[in-house]
């Protein structure tokens, strides 16, 4: 062996312990797909038509304030020939699949109640869930937003958690779209006591160990900044052991904490920027999704209302993708045409663009930009989430790109499925 060799030998036994906790901190994409939205439905009023209900009032509020192709981009400032491209595939998607991710949720959309009235919308919200579930018809993802860890409500979300488990595993209704939403994170140990909360209720109900998941809700100042001065919301992930799904930020919890008036608490006020910057930084390599909120200002009223409104939310959805945050919440059905509108727009009109120039970094030629691998992989991850909202077809893309779908996911540094 040569003196480099050595050196080598050297320098990897040195770094073995380095390159294994980076390995299991930072293990990349899951390869899984990140849904657009999360749709919040208060656990009382969740049923077994729920998605086909807010699909139906969605096309009905599309068909009052944007009834033709001309009158879409009227209403909501889109180019002509842009609102060709998207009215049909939004129309579309509201038949196909209204409902990405939904969260039935008992927390500040249902209230305190007591604990009788609680124990009966939980156990019916699981049944009507399993149902859709078995049916085949249940949203891609899907759980439920229990009660913080805080300590005036810590049982009361432990109860909750364990009677909806226990239905839908009772009902072998537990899918890998299953997630659970843990709001008002204060603390790493919060996060800690969540994986003990797990353990224990995947025992008693006969579920995998170590398949329920959970997303982590940043509202709270302690969760970005620590009392150390260190940026907590790290730590939760990790301290997560692999079960952390996702980072969603919670609006108005978070502004109200800092002090910023009810007037000016919004998606895209300063503080807002702040926590979400921090909250990408702590995600970003370790395979969880970064969600955006929402916004308050529903599209309902008159004609001139709801367009207002509509406008507001694809700006404010356009705004979170521009800066990689692919994901938000919505709160009422009226909000699914403007939030697929504007995801779409934005899938559309760079899809030519990113096509082009990976077609000329994987089969050669001269798309006018020097693309390195991480950019191509970021060109590549854009026409993905393209294709799996449904903004864009696997066949134009294979037609612009010249890549079948598992040479695109290999592109984005996504696992392959076997």
């Amino acid at each position: 062996m040569s003196a480099l060799d050595d050196l080598a030998a050297e320098l990897d036994q040195r770094l073995a312990a380095a390159d294994a906790e980076l390995l299991a901190c930072y293990p990349g994409d899951r390869g899984t797909r990140q849904p657009v939205h999360t749709v919040y439905v208060p656990g009382d009023r969740f049923g077994e038509g729920t998605v086909t209900q807010w699909g139906e009032e969605a096309k009905t509020a599309l068909a009052q304030h944007g009834r033709s192709v001309m009158e879409l981009a009227e209403a909501l400032e889109l180019r002509p020939s842009l609102a060709v491209e998207v009215y049909d595939r939004v129309r579309a998607k509201l038949d196909r699949e209204p409902i990405e991710d939904l969260r039935i949720d008992f927390e500040d959309g249902y209230g305190n109640r007591p604990d009788e009235q609680e124990d009966a919308a939980v156990i019916a919200a699981a049944r009507a869930l399993a149902v859709t579930v078995k049916a085949g018809v249940a949203a891609p993802y899907h759980g439920l937003r229990i009660k913080s860890f805080e300590a005036p409500t810590r049982r009361r979300g432990l109860r909750t958690l364990d009677l909806f488990v226990g239905e839908l595993a009772g009902a072998d209704a537990i899918t890998d779209g299953f997630v659970i939403t843990l709001p008002k994170v204060t603390s790493v140990d919060q996060v800690s006591a969540m994986l003990t909360a797990l353990d224990a209720i995947e025992s008693a109900h006969g579920v995998p160990a170590g398949s329920l998941r959970f997303e982590i809700q940043i509202e709270t100042p302690q969760s970005i900044l620590g009392p150390d001065g260190s940026a907590l919301v790290a730590k939760m992930i990790h301290a997560g052991a692999g079960r952390v799904t996702g980072l969603h930020y919670g609006t108005y919890d978070y502004s109200a904490s800092l002090g910023v008036a009810a007037a000016y608490q919004s998606m895209e006020h300063p503080v807002a920027d702040h926590a979400k910057d921090v909250m990408q930084v702590a995600a970003a390599g370790t395979g969880v999704f970064v969600s955006d909120g929402s916004t308050n200002q529903l599209p309902v009223g008159d004609r001139e209302a709801v367009r207002a409104a509509w406008r507001l939310h694809a700006r404010l959805v356009r705004r979170s993708l521009t800066r990689g945050i692919c994901q938000g919440w919505d709160l009422h059905p009226a909000q699914l045409p403007s939030r697929f509108v504007a995801t779409y727009a934005f899938y559309r009109e760079g899809l030519v663009a990113a096509s082009d120039r990976l077609r000329a970094y994987v089969h050669g030629g001269d798309s006018g930009y020097l693309d390195e691998p991480a950019t191509a992989a970021a060109l590549a991850a854009f026409v993905l989430r393209g294709l799996e909202c449904g903004a864009v077809g696997a066949t134009e893309v294979d037609k612009l790109v010249g890549v079948d779908l598992e040479g695109l996911a290999r592109l984005a540094r996504r696992p392959v499925p076997a």
